[in-house]
């Protein structure tokens, strides 16, 4: 508006159309709100050429001046600045129904909510939300049940003064009476150790800096094992011995990732006797052991490294039960004992390997063996009687579904905590007795408001892509406002990348689109191991195309088969999900109404040559290694900032954070200004940057769901749907 007054602008509008006296605000305010959209003007990047060769290939990078790793510099800040100034006016005139839509999220949610306490040595744990705080309070008893809890940290009290705050890797010591946890106030994922004697509320003077944010304790109470990371790269790969009282400076080192396509981590065993240090990348996995008795000990490898072997363990008394794939594609289970375990030929098979099954985990228990299963993408759990061999299969009646275990700390239990979810019901915690299957309801989260599970249906069905393969689907619905005639807007979600399975959940927000007529569809395309470790090897590396082509074939099929519209289909994905999204807005663009990118991963190739940048070196695994010129070639033809092309685009909304740690700012900055530069269309291009937050997005919960609206408010407006 180039600075003039609203109120100008109404008066001027009234005289223009001729309205009289009895116009309503609300149409002035309608109407003021369009001219604004019509006038304002999306910020246009600067262009500065940055030349980039590799493999006798030239590519020319004008927005590459948006990096700054200072996240400081004039000439960026405002211009991130004026993108968040260009979306606010043009979504202006949704801000009714971002409230309202608010409003319904805010109002489905439980405000004082209490977790389902979990049992960790002579204490059950929990968490506790109340009122409009943002945060949690954890607290603890000494009985499943109290009326009395006792606080071990507020969150609230902490996060006061700060923009963003997280808390990560709460743990106790095992004499119960100190808490170690991590406060991160930036969003980079980088957390400060901090230590709470639990007998009088206050902080011991220890205070770790540049940590991963993970504590483990030794059994003498005083020492404490954790993860440093690079300041630069942002990867950890130092484990530091820190004992009570001393300075950060004098910890000690007893272990150095040398290799940085490894991440590490740390645990404990169930039985508190071994402290692990855990190698991954993408490819391969292993473990270290130290005694927890011994505060001097160091390290040792459970099996030397090896390339593309993958194994976790898990002890019970004397033996170790090792989840692995070797000579297992789908991993299979074996077992050793402890004193032999370092040799792999004294490795048994337990559960053998199957060719349409995955062995997803185990967890152990005295006299039980659980262990979680995948079988045509459906999660399984299956209970093991150690000393019958008898198996049960523990059951849940919803098509499409989401089963975990958690919270199982004590290996003398009887009972197996489960989680378990649909897209039709909220989620649920149960205790299964280990002997018979009998389940005990503990919670289902409460949805406040009209919901009523009947009310809505879901579905699982297979789409077949242009390749004959056979692609999972999850859909869910409102039953009195879907007739698969193909009237439905749809919004339809992907991810498929490091293997990571998207399985159905319940959502309380979703309800805000499904009550609006919306069809909701989860794509498991290529990438995940919904249908087991090769469903991964198909999406990644040179078979990547893949994870976008079944995206592709899965909207054209949900059109086909009348699910949605075929001109009201949505696209969503965040982070490698927003990779997604830039690739098939390149290769199909006219086959989306609108897309949300979430912090996307969208200049691939030029991410994965700078080392210096976080998290690239774990990658190679999963994109390849550019420097060398197949993955070069085959990167760089589906990279979306390099393959933006003058054509039409849909509309779009993209997000970041400023503080992102996993997908840097620049990468959808660059990538927008790109698109704005590049598309021939009159659509709408907008660009959200949380200037506070990070990957996750803006720490309060009530903040999440603001964000939720915006998203939400995004879509219906585009859909003429204002309520």
């Amino acid at each position: 508006m180039n600075g003039t007054p609203f109120t100008l602008v109404a008066l001027a509008l009234l005289a223009l159309t001729g309205c009289n006296q009895a116009t309503t605000a609300s149409d002035t305010n309608t109407t003021a709100a369009a001219l604004q959209r019509k006038q304002a003007a999306a910020p246009i990047a600067k262009k500065i050429p940055h030349e980039m060769v590799i493999h006798g290939d030239t590519r020319i990078d004008n927005y590459y001046w948006l990096r700054d790793d200072e996240r400081q510099a004039t000439a960026v800040i405002n211009y991130l600045e004026a993108e968040n100034t260009y979306t606010n006016t043009m979504l202006a005139h949704t801000q009714t129904l971002q409230k309202t839509l608010l409003a319904e999220l805010k109002g489905r949610i439980q405000k004082d909510d209490d977790s389902v306490p979990v049992k960790q040595g002579a204490y059950y744990y929990s968490s506790q939300t109340r009122g409009d705080h943002e945060y949690p309070i954890y607290i603890r008893s000494k009985n499943f049940v109290t009326t009395s809890p006792e606080i071990i940290l507020d969150v609230n009290a902490l996060a006061q003064g700060h923009d963003y705050f997280a808390v990560s890797g709460l743990s106790v010591s095992p004499n119960g009476n100190l808490l170690a946890y991590g406060e991160d106030t930036l969003s980079r994922r980088v957390y400060s150790l901090k230590i709470k004697d639990l007998s009088n509320g206050q902080l011991l003077q220890d205070t770790l800096h540049g940590t991963s944010g993970s504590v483990v304790w030794a059994n003498d109470n005083k020492t404490l094992y954790y993860i440093k990371k690079d300041s630069q790269t942002l990867l950890g790969y130092q484990v530091y011995r820190h004992t009570l009282g001393t300075p950060q400076a004098s910890d000690e080192l007893v272990y150095e990732e040398t290799d940085p396509s490894y991440y590490t981590g740390i645990s404990k065993s169930k039985d508190g006797s071994e402290i692990y240090i855990w190698h991954s990348s993408t490819s391969a996995s292993g473990v270290s052991l130290l005694a927890a008795d011994d505060v001097n000990a160091m390290p040792k490898r459970f099996i030397p490294r090896e390339r593309d072997l993958e194994y976790s363990i898990a002890k019970l008394a004397n033996n170790y039960y090792i989840v692995t794939n070797l000579e297992a594609v789908n991993f299979k289970l074996m077992k050793v004992s402890r004193d032999k375990a370092h040799d792999k030929a004294n490795w048994q098979t337990v559960i053998p390997a199957r060719d349409n099954i995955k062995l997803e985990g185990v967890e152990l228990f005295k006299g039980y063996l659980v262990y979680q299963q995948r079988a045509q993408g459906q999660s399984q759990l299956v209970v093991r009687d150690l000393n019958t061999q008898k198996e049960q299969q523990l059951g849940f009646n919803d098509s499409a579904y989401t089963l975990n275990v958690y919270g199982n700390n004590d290996i003398n239990s009887d009972t197996l905590r489960v989680y378990y979810t649909s897209m039709t019901t909220p989620g649920s915690s149960y205790d299964i007795k280990l002997a018979n299957g009998a389940k005990t309801l503990l919670k289902q989260q409460a949805v406040f408001g009209d919901f009523n599970a009947h009310h809505y249906a879901s579905e699982r069905i297979f789409v077949t892509a242009r390749d004959g393969v056979n692609v999972p689907v999850s859909l869910v619905y409102r039953k009195d406002s879907f007739n698969k005639d193909g009237t439905n807007p749809l919004l339809q979600y992907g991810y498929g990348s490091y293997g990571a399975t998207m399985d159905p959940t319940f959502s309380s927000a979703r309800l805000s689109l499904l009550d609006r007529g919306f069809v909701f569809a989860i794509a498991h395309v290529r990438g995940s191991q919904m249908l087991g470790r090769p469903w991964y090897d198909a999406g990644k590396l040179l078979t990547k195309k893949n994870t976008f082509n079944d995206f592709i074939d899965v909207t054209k099929a949900l059109v086909e088969q009348g699910y949605g519209a075929k001109d009201a289909i949505f696209a969503q994905g965040g982070s490698a999900g927003g990779l997604l999204m830039g690739a098939v807005v390149n290769q199909a663009p006219a086959l989306y109404k609108g897309v949300v990118a979430a912090v996307p991963f969208v200049d691939v190739v030029t991410t994965m040559l700078d080392a210096s940048i976080p998290l690239t070196t774990n990658e190679y695994g999963e994109w390849g290694n550019p420097n060398e010129k197949a993955y070069y070639e085959y990167m760089l033809s589906y990279s979306p900032y390099d393959q933006v092309a003058k054509q039409a685009y849909p509309n779009m909304l993209v997000t970041t954070g400023l503080h992102d740690s996993q997908v840097q700012y620049f990468e959808p900055a660059k990538w927008v200004a790109k698109l704005r530069d590049y598309k021939t269309d009159d659509n709408k291009l907008l660009f959200k940057i949380d200037m506070e937050a990070g990957h996750g997005g803006a720490s309060g919960r009530f903040k999440r769901l603001a964000d939720t609206a915006l998203n939400y408010a995004f879509m219906l407006d585009l859909m003429g749907i204002n309520q």
